[in-house]
């Protein structure tokens, strides 16, 4: 079955800019896919689309996940929520809020199987915050579960929003350039963690990136927008630099600045077996 289904899909911007051209797009479940493109190409229009943040042109169009709709025609279905909760968005800024707990922006992640009261109360049952516990761990910041997230690094934020979706128990991890405000280190340690979603796990994961030297590195397809139109969608090692250059001219340069990570981890696929449950 395919993971995500895209048909047909524009949308067109107040100043009549169409940031998405008739994209159609097929991924498979367990598939790890990056998304490249130079600034305003589209790419994170594209993930809003398919997380059914934000409507399309309406026009004949259809994004499905994991065999439902999630928008039709330029609108998005009524049965939103439960689709939304097999979907996992990482984004760029993190999305934690500061103030409270690590342990708690990731059991944020389980608020779709408690109950209300315990909502209110925050009050987790034991094995939610067992299972914040064990993905806290796995994402190797274990030890910050009860500092305010406003206390960690940017890396260590983006592996809590990665636990948290670990908690959610998603199927589809959708990240928007999860790495574009990191450090080399702490880029490389995401990537290997999200790879470790897929592989260990089983999860299709789409992300977005602004170096093609880590889709190469990370991602076995990439899917290439340039002015909301795929111009190229096959294995992430055909993408030479002569075929950017083809493809995006001198905007190429963009995506051929390499901030290359150094030699994988293997300690984070043994990390992410040890999350029991998950």
């Amino acid at each position: 079955m395919d993971a995500i289904r895209i048909e047909r899909l524009t949308k067109t911007f107040g100043n009549g800019r169409k940031a998405l051209d008739s994209v159609d797009l097929r991924v498979e479940e367990g598939e790890m896919v990056a998304l490249i493109g130079a600034s305003g190409s589209g790419k994170s229009t594209l993930l809003r689309h398919i997380a059914g943040f934000t409507a399309s042109d309406p026009a004949p169009s259809h994004v499905t996940l994991l065999g439902r709709p999630i928008q039709q025609n330029g609108r998005i279905v009524r049965e939103v929520r439960p689709i939304r909760r097999d979907v996992a968005f990482v984004f760029q800024q993190f999305n934690l809020v500061g103030r409270l707990s690590v342990l708690t922006n990731v059991l944020i992640g389980a608020l779709s199987r408690v109950s209300l009261w315990r909502r209110l109360a925050g009050r987790f049952p034991r094995g939610e915050r067992s299972l914040a516990m064990e993905s806290l761990t796995a994402m190797g910041i274990g030890e910050h579960a009860f500092e305010r997230a406003s206390n960690l690094s940017g890396g260590q934020q983006q592996r809590a929003a990665l636990a948290r979706a670990l908690v959610q128990r998603a199927r589809i991890v959708l990240a928007d350039e999860p790495i574009a405000s990191l450090d080399p280190e702490s880029a490389r340690r995401v990537m290997e963690l999200m790879q470790a979603l897929n592989r260990e796990h089983g999860l299709t994961v789409v992300v977005s990136l602004h170096q093609i030297d880590v889709a190469m590195k990370y991602c076995p397809r990439t899917i290439a927008l340039r002015d909301g139109r795929v111009v190229f969608d096959g294995a992430s090692e055909r993408l030479t630099s002569a075929v950017l250059r083809e493809l995006y001219g001198s905007s190429a340069d963009e995506l051929l600045t390499h901030r290359s990570a150094p030699s994988a981890h293997t300690q984070a696929s043994q990390a992410f077996a040890s999350a029991a449950g998950v």
